[in-house]
């Protein structure tokens, strides 16, 4: 049996969390997934199921801006796919510590591919529980850069930002973090 190339699979990731998203997709669609006329994944009303990683966040009075920026980029759809996906969900705060007008900035329509990147770095291609990660391990996230994860006493980390809380979710795990993890450019 032959094995699939990690890249491969990355790149197959990447491809699908992209094209997942629809161009119009309508910003109310994650706050009220049966709106009339929504499309795609997200607009499938469910209040019985345990909620994707998108609901996690649609339901925490703490991702408010991640999920105006989720909606901007129109990855709401893509998120609320079967997965699995790990997001690393940045809280109002994390995004109230970049500088000033940045997030207003990203959200613009002009700064679309740069907020998608943004956003891509947090999510990884796997349901990987905190457990799972060593102190050291590099993590691919779905933008193909790589974070490191590090443990500090009991504190574990990626990149810079401390993991604070970790939720399940239907489609993977929620790991909320207190900072945005910005890409390095290549």
């Amino acid at each position: 049996m032959s094995r699939i190339p990690r890249s491969a699979v990355l790149l197959a990731a990447l491809a699908a969390l992209v094209s997942c998203s629809t161009p119009a997709e309508r910003p109310e669609a994650a706050s009220a997934p049966a709106a009339g006329g929504a499309t795609g994944q997200a607009s499938v009303k469910d209040d019985v199921s345990q909620p994707d990683v998108v609901n996690v966040a649609v339901g925490s009075p703490d991702h408010t801006t991640l999920v105006a920026a989720l909606q901007a980029a129109g990855l709401v759809d893509a998120l609320a796919n079967a997965g699995p996906f790990t997001v690393f969900a940045p809280t109002n705060a994390a995004f109230d510590k970049l500088p000033a007008g940045t997030v207003e900035e990203l959200l613009k329509p002009e700064n679309l591919s740069k907020l998608k990147k943004i956003l891509q770095h947090h999510v990884t291609t796997s349901a990987l529980e905190l457990d799972f990660f060593e102190d050291g391990q590099s993590v691919g996230m779905v933008d193909g850069n790589r974070e490191v994860f590090t443990r500090k006493g009991t504190d574990a980390f990626l990149g810079g930002a401390k993991i604070i809380a970790s939720v399940r979710a239907s489609n993977g795990w929620v790991h909320v973090v207190d900072a945005v993890l910005v890409p390095v450019a290549k």
